[in-house]
């Protein structure tokens, strides 16, 4: 089997690590597409990439080649290129969130069955070091069941930019709530992914006029702009086997700094994995920790679990864990079904959120 051939749908920031994560695993990316054709040349020159387009459909026709195709691109346009790239016998690999709703994401898991192809996105955060440190004494039974887990991602200063796709909700879905949900995927993926049962959230707009909460990203503001987003969101998730899970996420918010952890309560032991900031919004500042809590000899004791550092957050493993699974040389780290399941969460924090009542999530 000769060397999988991928295209980039999508020269932003993101195209770095999934390229990156891609040529590690010993595919070959032949091919860019982005709208902006000279970002397009200015991503792919430098990388030897030598055939560019200016829309997927013209990259799939183009370029037959192709086994796979990863999406980057404003939140709104995941699920058509998505499911063309599937209609045309490509595996799909995506950046989150996965869709705008449910409703679209169940049509993406409808045309990867229809179609035989793999899909999988950038939950690129089971992918990092110490998440995967925790998961294998899950999966070796020193936990049990975890009971309960709290997900939080919250920004002191972090709204990328005003005006932009992110802060225009007909664009990205949302704000904070659909923009960070990698602490959510990682509880729900440490608990095994439950079904949820009911949902009871909060959403909140503060800070959404206030240039000094915009983060450190170098994202333009777009004047006169759409912002009409929420800020941060909490909610609480109870399940049908009885465990709970309570979620905080925000872009602005009064807190005492950045906070991107899974705490979680297991029958025999629990944990926390945490990365810790120096500058909110910044991975070359963080520290990565991952701890487990347990009780030995009569005495409750405190397990740190030393990991390599990863500044990538997990995403150049995640791309490469996508080839890896393509090649059958690994299982792949999520699936369209774990995907329908957040995204039917996200849809309820907003229905819960707009109607100041719990939700039943069917």
């Amino acid at each position: 089997m000769g060397k999988l051939k991928i295209g980039i749908a999508g020269a932003g920031g993101m195209a770095f690590y999934h390229y990156g994560g891609f040529v590690k695993a010993g595919a070959e990316v032949a091919a860019i597409a982005d709208p902006d054709i000279e970002r397009a040349r200015a991503f792919g020159e430098p990388r030897n990439i030598k055939t560019f387009y200016k829309s997927l459909n013209e990259m799939l026709a183009g370029s037959p080649e192709l086994d796979a195709v990863s999406v980057i691109t404003p939140n709104k346009y995941h699920k058509p290129l998505v499911i063309e790239a599937l209609e045309k016998g490509r595996h799909v690999f995506c950046e989150k969130p996965p869709a705008l709703n449910a409703a679209e994401m169940r049509q993406m898991l409808d045309a990867a069955k229809k179609s035989g192809k793999t899909l999988m996105f950038d939950f690129n955060n089971r992918a990092r070091p110490e998440s995967k440190a925790i998961k294998r004494y899950i999966d070796e039974g020193r936990v049990g069941r975890i009971n309960s887990a709290q997900a939080l991602w919250i920004r002191r200063n972090g709204i990328p930019g005003f005006g932009g796709w992110f802060t225009t909700r007909a664009l990205s879905g949302g704000g904070a709530v659909i923009d960070l949900p990698h602490m959510l995927d990682l509880a729900l993926w440490f608990m095994d992914y439950p079904e949820p049962d009911y949902l009871l959230g909060a959403a909140y707009y503060d800070f959404m006029d206030n240039r000094a909460f915009k983060g450190p990203w170098g994202i333009p503001d777009a004047e006169g702009g759409i912002t009409d987003v929420e800020s941060a969101c909490h909610a609480m998730i109870t399940f049908k086997t009885g465990q709970t899970l309570i979620t905080r996420s925000s872009w602005a918010e009064m807190n005492e700094r950045e906070v991107v952890s899974v705490s979680f309560q297991g029958q025999k032991a629990g944990g926390k994995v945490e990365r810790l900031f120096g500058i909110d919004g910044l991975d070359e500042t963080s520290i990565d920790t991952s701890k487990l809590f347990v009780e030995e000899y009569g005495r409750q004791a405190d397990l740190l679990i030393k990991t390599e550092k990863d500044d990538t957050m997990g995403r150049v493993a995640c791309a490469a864990n996508f080839i890896e699974a393509l090649e059958g040389k690994a299982e792949a780290l999520n699936t369209p079904e774990q995907a329908l399941i957040i995204m039917k969460i996200i849809d309820a924090m907003y229905e819960s959120a707009a109607s100041k009542k719990p939700v039943r999530i069917d």
